[in-house]
Order: structure tokens, then sequence, then C-alpha cells
């Protein structure tokens, strides 16, 4: 008579290495900001709300175990997407505004990026992990057996792959908007009230934006090929409105620490569309 634990299915290795990669990932980046505050000239507004925000990112790396584990298809993106941010959100907190970054910082640094690194080639560089993330979240089914909630491969194009990036991609511009957005409110509260209606402005078109992602991505994964250029127009006005607001509220120093994020997660978005239709033309018909 097999025991529970004889019967239970054991996961591959490599999902379990990924796992422990994951958790040493979330824990480092935890460290890596602690460090940087701790070294910081400046512990102002803005660099408590940037260190805030990238600290989050550790919960980011937490979910993505749960996706592994799961095997879901969305963990690679996810996982894409989460690691090149990250290393952004870091790095741009790692050097101060003047003189050279601090050694612990930077060895910190080093180490997070070798293990979002060391993700993102498991990810997609490992067969057996190609294997294991083949399944779909789990949706509401009605039909002739009744009402059942069970996993169901959508219908999308066969590079839905490259357009699942592009769209974890293009959910990341409402909060890379939001969070310049909020250290920029720091200058409200040292008396620069001219800055108020910018501000209130890319709150607004921060909010806005995330309305739009989901509007278009929707379509988007059902293949309308229209969506695909709506999405190019709203990551082109983002990178208008964003790009000249940090130049403007935060400087030169926060057009580089908040505007670079954003740049890479619209390129990224970009080029999964590119992959995708690409993809598309190389499996039509002639």
């Amino acid at each position: 008579m097999r025991t529970a634990a004889e019967t239970e299915v054991r996961r591959p290795s490599a999902v379990r290495v990924l796992t422990i990669l994951l958790a040493t990932t979330a824990a480092a980046t935890v460290v890596v900001e602690l460090l940087n505050w701790w070294y910081a000239p400046e512990q102002g507004f803005g660099l408590a709300v940037r260190t805030g925000w990238a600290m989050l990112r550790s919960f980011g790396f937490l979910l993505l175990i749960g996706h592994v584990r799961r095997g879901r298809t969305v963990a690679r993106p996810f996982g894409l997407i989460l690691a090149v941010t990250t290393i952004f959100a870091v790095g741009r907190l790692i050097v101060p505004r003047q003189g050279v970054p601090p050694l612990p910082g930077l060895l910190g640094f080093g180490a997070l990026t070798a293990l979002c690194a060391a993700v993102v080639w498991l990810l997609y560089r490992s067969p057996t992990l190609t294997g294991h993330l083949v399944r779909h979240r789990p949706r509401l089914v009605i039909d002739r057996a009744g009402i059942s909630w069970r996993e169901t491969p959508p219908s999308r194009p066969e590079a839905s792959g490259w357009l699942l990036t592009s769209r974890v991609a293009a959910f990341t511009y409402s909060p890379l908007m939001l969070v310049p957005a909020l250290a920029a409110g720091g200058s409200i509260l040292d008396g620069r009230l001219s800055a108020v209606p910018a501000v209130l402005f890319w709150f607004g078109t921060g909010i806005a934006v995330s309305y739009a992602v989901l509007f278009c991505t929707a379509f988007l994964m059902r293949g309308k090929h229209w969506a695909r250029g709506l999405l190019v127009v709203v990551t082109v006005a983002v990178l208008a409105v964003d790009l000249p607001l940090c130049w403007w509220l935060l400087g030169v120093d926060g057009l580089i620490r908040d505007g670079a994020p954003l740049v890479a997660a619209a390129g990224l978005a970009l080029y999964g569309l590119r992959r995708a239709a690409r993809a598309e033309d190389e499996v039509a018909p002639a």
C-alpha cells in the first residue's frame, strides 16, 4: 500500500532550484535596499518612496514562486519583467547624486544582478522548466456538464508567449509613472506649490494609463491586430508624458532614476510585439 508521500508527484529538480533562487533574490532585494538606505547621504522623501517601491518587488518574487510551483505559463514573462525592472529600480538608488557608490552597495547590487540573470536564464533556457510551465489559470467554465472552475487554455495566436510578455511589460507603465509622481510630491511639501497641477496631472495620467493598457491588452491577447497599434500609441504617449515630467520636477537625476526603468519596460513591450508579429508571419501560409 502506497503512502501519501509515495503517491505525491515530485516537482522537477529545476523547479526546486528556481524556487530557492527566487527566495534568495527576494531576500537580496531587501538587503541591498537596506544597505543603500543606510549609506545614502540624503534620506529624503524621494529616496523613501523609491526604496519602498523597490522593496515591494521582493513580494513579486514570492508571487513568482507560486506561479513556478503551479507551472503557470505567465511565470516566464512575469519573471523577465520583474528581473529587468528590479535591476533598474535598485541600480538607480545605488548611485548617489555626488561621489561614488559605497562598496557594500556595489557588491550587493552585483550579487542581485547575478541572481536576476540566473532567474531569467533558468526560465528561458531550462528544457525542464519549459516543459513544466505549460498550465494556464483556472477559469469559470459553463458547459453541458454544468458550471465548474477548471483550467482552460485560451484561444490565442501561437506567438502568445511574446504577446504575454508585451502585456506584462505594459502593465508596469502605471506603477512606474505613479512612483516618480509620488516622489515629486515631496517638492510640494518643500513649498513648490507651482508643481501641484503637474503632479496631479501626473497622477491622473498614471491611473488612466492602467485602464488604457487593460483595454488594449484584452484585445491584444485575442489576436486583434489593431490592439497592437493601440498599445504602441499608448507606449509613446506614456513616454511623452513621463520623461519630460521626470526631467522638470525631479531633474536629470530623476530622469535617469525614474525614466530609465520605464524606457526599459516600454522597449521590452515593443520588442515583444515585434517578435510576435514576426512569428506570425513565419507561420502564415504562403
